[in-house]
């Protein structure tokens, strides 16, 4: 005799997710300075960085080679603070807290030792 299969509702949809999206993550990471990720689009940074990248010669800090490619190239000039701003505006604007490097070593080395520090 066969036996009748009842129809099982379905309790997946109603069990709410345990685990954050990289999206969700990201957000949360943001939320706090999404007003200084405007300053990096402004005029007055762009010539604050450019400022620095005469000043410096246009040389990675960290390795003394020529930054001269164009981003996103290895060797294309980045403006890195030195300490970490973390939306603090003094530290932001400070020319003295700001140097040359290429994005190898920026993207590398300095993003290591931020994560390494909790930045």
């Amino acid at each position: 005799m066969p036996s009748k299969l009842k129809s099982i509702r379905p309790v997946v949809a109603n069990i709410k997710p345990m685990v954050a999206t990289m999206r969700e993550v990201r957000d949360t990471r943001y939320s706090v300075d999404s007003a200084v990720r405007g300053w990096y689009k402004s005029e007055r940074w762009a010539q604050l960085r450019r400022a620095v990248f005469v000043r410096d010669g246009y040389r990675c800090q960290r390795t003394g080679e020529l930054c001269i490619g164009k981003h996103p190239a290895p060797n294309s000039p980045v403006a890195n603070h030195k300490v970490p701003h973390r939306g603090d505006p003094k530290l932001f604007w400070d020319i003295n807290n700001i140097e040359t490097v290429s994005k190898a070593i920026h993207d590398g080395i300095i993003q290591a030792e931020e994560r390494a520090a909790g930045f």
